[in-house]
């Protein structure tokens, strides 16, 4: 039994499960080499509608030539937007990947080798996690970046590209009230080891940051990964994104944001302030320092510094809530 079962584990998939575990879609010509220069970037997005000025610049940095989106829900409509609403690209493929095994598609492998520039979309970052997890892809997108080309990730693709993730495993969506009364709960779903993105080294990201309420849980985010690395690494650092915002950042690790409404932006949780023990119970730090950036800003990661800054806040932990301090 162990002899068949390793056997039909080797044998190719047929056409119609093939079909079942990866949708593909594509708009354009997948024929011809980029217009234009391609550069490295990461577009860090914090969900909603797409901002056009920071999609004009993931076009731009992809040399205007085939992008490749990622889905693990859905359909191809990411296509038609790409390549008909924002314009300017050579083509546009999708794939859906609805199992693991979709990850080791022919097609799929070879399109993310040769795109100019990849999106991972939005959706349940818990499918990303359980169906790339100890295939090609992660490698084929580290390989991606390191060959100077710019990777862009939204909501549930945002979080997978920092060197931690909140995996949401358990299919609830963690609330800042629940992650400060359990950082270090089951709850806190933290994963790491897929992305090997040098300025994303040491951080963690959060979208729809304002919008729903959540540096409470960016906070036991920090707190889970934070307690689980060497004492003598230094602290992360936490980046939440509003949706009506992205942070672009160039390869030398500067970054801007481009937002859509007024007062939207970056927010910078920086882990120095809530420290690397576990212990029972609600999170508790006596002063977490936070940093805002805006469209007048510039923002340096993996180092979290950032300058014209829209806001500097110091919040204190305790109770299973947070409190700003006097400043």
């Amino acid at each position: 039994m162990a002899m068949l079962a390793l056997l039909a584990a080797s044998l190719p998939l047929s056409d119609s499960v093939r079909a079942r575990a990866l949708e593909t879609y594509l708009e354009g010509d997948l024929g011809g080499t980029a217009p234009a220069p391609v550069s490295g970037g990461l577009l860090l997005m914090g969900g909603g509608d797409h901002n056009p000025d920071a999609m004009h610049w993931f076009i731009a940095k992809a040399g205007h030539g085939h992008i490749v989106i990622l889905r693990a829900s859905q359909h191809g409509e990411a296509s038609t937007e790409f390549y008909r609403e924002i314009g300017g690209v050579l083509s546009a493929e999708t794939f859906v990947t609805h199992s693991k095994s979709a990850s080791y598609d022919k097609h799929l492998l070879d399109s993310l080798s040769k795109a100019d520039g990849i999106y991972i979309a939005g959706g349940d970052q818990a499918r990303y996690v359980r169906r790339w997890r100890g295939t090609p892809i992660a490698r084929l997108l580290d390989a991606h970046v390191a060959a100077g080309k710019p990777l862009a990730g939204t909501s549930a693709g945002l979080a997978m590209l920092g060197e931690y993730l909140y995996g949401c495993m358990d299919g609830h969506s963690l609330t800042g009230p629940e992650g400060l009364a359990d950082p270090y709960g089951k709850g806190t779903t933290i994963e790491t080891g897929f992305l090997h993105l040098a300025l994303l080294k040491g951080v963690i990201t959060d979208s729809h940051f304002t919008e729903r309420a959540r540096l409470g849980r960016l906070f036991a985010f920090v707190a889970k990964a934070q307690a689980s690395r060497a004492a003598d690494a230094p602290p992360l650092i936490g980046v939440g994104v509003d949706e009506a915002a992205s942070l672009a950042l160039e390869p030398d690790g500067s970054g801007r944001v481009y937002a859509t409404a007024p007062g939207t932006g970056v927010s910078i949780v920086y882990g120095a302030g809530i420290g690397r023990v576990k212990t029972p119970g609600p999170l508790a730090a006596t002063s977490v320092h936070v940093t805002g950036a805006g469209p007048a800003s510039v923002v340096r990661l993996p180092a979290g510094t950032v300058e014209k800054s829209t806001f500097e806040r110091d919040y204190a932990v305790s109770g299973g809530t947070f409190t700003q301090l006097p400043r």
